[in-house]
């Protein structure tokens, strides 16, 4: 019998028992359940469970935050279930039965960015940092950059272009790629789709405004202009599920003994030819057309109500998943702007979230048991990861909850009033400031002062009119007659295991 068999007996009574179960697996510091009826789930008793942290549903998983001693949970609950334990590709695969078809393009949409936001936010960091070195007039009584005044930085400047480059102009590379690893096709045709949209022999999307002429592709009867998709969403999108579709439909029609030849072949040549004749002209106007309404909301004369509304309501959108359609927005502004302005209000909904969870760590400063969960989740969210403050924390009290929302939207209306900018996606939270532009950083920096101040008085204030009077003793005490009754050595171990869970940290939800 493991550690944790007796509470994995009883967490399985809890979701409903095995025939209740789908799939389960666990990530770094969650159990991840499918349930075939999510209400059985008796999400009450579960948190109120003493190795349970917190719990969620999203993407249609139920979600158990454990701590860093999943690993060891899990396998005393497949050892007592006797359900067998699969990868999280497949509970992701299984949690679809759970999903209704917004809810399937959300998470799909997700899946394919989520593996390039590593690069994206390198990228992003890059030309912060790049922008810091040629752009800002630090020298010489404020007449020269850093560049300017030193070759060596100017050397730095543009090696570190190799990488800009690499990442923002061939990302349409990486989505090709990242959409045919999700829909398990040939990966290796879609990175050679991706680079087609981004040729050299193309002309670059960054140069199409200004050009005089723009070459073309002349078939006689008909002509197609050779444009390239550098830093384009889209059309990117929209060719890769083409030629992902594309070779499903041959390699089922094929037989298998020419399969190798025309496949791929077929599946290629007609995607290209989709792809610039048709889908990317389309896919680049829908584009254009959305970074244009979103960047009219933030820059134009309603800019004031559009930050308010984005910065209150994007705490309660990664609840529900939507959050990840930011994404695409975001880079197609980049592509079409030069920066976004949507991103920054993004990092400090983070930081207004994870500052209601600071304002409950002191009001709680006392409750040992609470605490296992409200440092580590305060300690995320600074860094960008909201989900463990939002549901371990905030959403179980609900006044915190609503003060990060109040002190996000504060926070916005100003970031937007003085026309914030981030070069790229980057890490949320506090760390944000580095993909911030420079001209903006002094702004951003005094949003994320009001960010993190007014959810932190806000929790405070409601905190001590809410929570029961003397609630933050109420687990000290119970430490305190558990260290009488059991002796000194229990009290130890017992202390020794709470400042080991204080340094629980949970990871973004895929």
């Amino acid at each position: 019998m493991g550690k944790y068999a007796e509470d994995a007996k009883e967490l399985l009574r809890l979701v409903g028992g095995k025939e209740n179960i789908a799939a389960v697996s666990h990530c770094m510091t969650r159990m991840r359940f499918v349930l075939n009826e999510p209400k059985k789930a008796d999400i009450e008793k579960i948190e109120a469970m003493k190795v349970v942290k917190g719990s969620f549903t999203q993407t249609g998983q139920f979600q158990v935050i454990i701590g860093n001693t999943v690993a060891d949970f899990y396998n005393d609950f497949i050892a007592v279930s006797g359900i067998e334990g699969v990868s999280k590709d497949a509970v992701k695969n299984a949690a679809k039965q759970n999903q209704n078809v917004l809810q399937r393009m959300i998470t799909a949409l997700a899946e394919i960015f989520a593996p390039l936001i590593p690069a994206i936010i390198t990228g992003g960091l890059i030309l912060g940092f790049r922008n810091c070195i040629d752009s800002l007039y630090l020298f010489e009584d404020g007449t020269k950059t850093l560049c300017e005044i030193s070759q060596f930085w100017a050397g730095i400047d543009s090696f570190l272009w190799l990488i800009g480059e690499a990442v923002f102009h061939m990302l349409p590379v990486g989505i090709c790629w990242s959409v045919t690893k999700k829909m398990g096709t040939t990966q290796m045709l879609g990175i050679v789709l991706g680079l087609t949209l981004v040729s050299g022999q193309l002309l670059n999307a960054y140069a199409v405004a200004g050009a005089a002429d723009i070459p073309v592709w002349d078939f006689g009867m008909f002509q197609v202009n050779m444009i390239g998709y550098q830093g384009q969403v889209l059309p990117a999108v929209f060719a890769a599920f083409t030629l992902v579709y594309l070779e499903k439909f041959f390699r089922k029609i094929t037989p298998q003994v020419v399969s190798m030849i025309v496949v791929p072949f077929c599946s290629l040549l007609l995607a290209v030819m989709a792809s610039h004749f048709v889908l990317g002209p389309i896919g680049w106007k829908i584009g254009s057309a959305v970074s244009a309404v979103v960047y009219a909301g933030i820059t134009g004369s309603f800019k004031i109500v559009f930050g308010a509304v984005f910065g209150f309501i994007y705490a309660p959108l990664v609840i529900t998943g939507l959050h990840h359609m930011s994404n695409a927005i975001d880079l197609q502004l980049i592509a079409d702007y030069g920066g976004t302005m949507l991103w920054p209000m993004i990092a400090l909904s983070n930081i207004a979230q994870g500052s209601a969870v600071l304002g409950m760590t002191v009001l709680q400063r006392k409750d040992a048991q609470a605490q296992e969960v409200n440092v580590p989740a305060c300690v995320s969210c600074y860094l960008g990861v909201t989900e463990p403050a939002i549901f371990g924390v905030n959403l179980k009290h609900g006044f915190p909850f609503v003060c990060g929302m109040i002190g996000s939207a504060c926070a916005a209306v100003v970031c937007v009033a003085m026309g914030t900018t981030a070069n790229a996606i980057g890490v949320g939270g506090l760390p944000g400031i580095l993909s911030i532009q420079p001209d903006s950083m002094a702004g951003f920096a005094v949003c994320m002062v009001i960010a993190a101040a007014i959810p932190f008085v806000l929790t405070m204030a409601a905190g001590k009119k809410r929570l029961p009077k003397g609630a933050d003793d109420k687990t000290a005490q119970q430490l305190a007659q558990a260290a009488a009754g059991a002796g000194q050595s229990t009290a130890a171990g017992t202390a020794a295991e709470v400042m080991a869970d204080k340094n629980t940290q949970d990871e973004a939800v895929s």
